[in-house]
């Protein structure tokens, strides 16, 4: 990838977890990752893809009050600016942009409706690609909010993405496409259950969704969506891992593998 610090691109998936060696034994048997550690200041290990990093699992201090969940980091330019004009929308900074030395600049921020997402300037190229993902790749990301028109007002002007079209969900109401430059980058549902607030749920591309969550649920994972088809789409199934974050996955169809 030429841009070397692109706008509005996913580019890294953090799992904050309490317990982070149970979480490593689950995700390598369940998705097939394998893990690395990184050659940094300080210990962190690495999720790896056909040997190529794609995130990291930390630790989650017991005193954050937050659950264990998944972490998504948007690429910025800027992420100083971008975390000022995020709050300046409404947004909230819950980790002051600071530095990774060799790595780059990031920020952790919730936006208005409390959904919790990063924003990450590269030091040098920026994690991932562009194009259709890889089987073991993060492959979609899902916002869902109580508040669907504000949202994708607020990351339209923080990322550059536009609501490109609406698929009609039936009872579960209309599903939004985010785009920038005619890619798809994230879907908006207004669907959350009681109880659940506004989060950002990732995706990760896999070659048999029932096999992966048949192997999630079999070494202790809840299933909150079992496997089921979205016409034109593909197939996908949710999990809840015994740590307790909650990861999708899909099986994309040939025609929609970049969505």
């Amino acid at each position: 990838m030429s841009d070397a610090q692109p706008r509005g691109r996913f580019v890294w998936f953090d799992l904050m977890t309490t317990e982070p060696e149970k979480a490593i034994e689950f995700y390598t048997k369940v998705v097939g990752w394998g893990t690395t550690q990184w050659e940094g200041p300080s210990a962190y290990t690495m999720w790896t893809n056909a040997s190529m990093p794609l995130g990291g699992v930390m630790a989650l201090p017991p005193e954050s009050g937050a659950p264990p969940h998944w972490l998504a980091y948007i690429s910025s330019p800027d992420v100083d600016a971008t975390a000022s004009q995020a709050e300046a929308l409404g947004g909230k900074t819950l980790v002051a942009p600071n530095d990774v030395p060799t790595v780059g600049r990031f920020a952790v921020m919730s936006d208005p409706q409390g959904a919790i997402f990063a924003i990450f300037t590269p030091a040098k190229q920026a994690p991932g690609h562009e194009g259709p993902p890889a089987q073991g790749e993060f492959s979609w990301h899902e916002l869902a909010t109580r508040e669907q028109p504000a949202a994708y007002r607020f990351y339209e002007t923080l990322f550059g993405w536009n609501k490109t079209n609406a698929m009609d969900m039936g009872p579960a109401g209309n599903y939004y496409i985010l785009a920038k430059d005619g890619i798809s980058r994230a879907g908006v549902t207004g669907h959350l259950p009681k109880g659940v607030s506004p989060h950002w749920l990732p995706y990760v591309e896999v070659d048999d969704p029932d096999a992966t969550i048949a192997r999630a649920k079999k070494l202790g994972a809840k299933i909150p969506m079992a496997p089921e088809d979205i016409p034109g789409v593909g197939r996908f199934g949710i999990f809840q891992d015994p740590t307790g974050a909650v990861l999708a996955v899909m099986k994309a169809q040939p025609r929609a593998a970049g969505h």
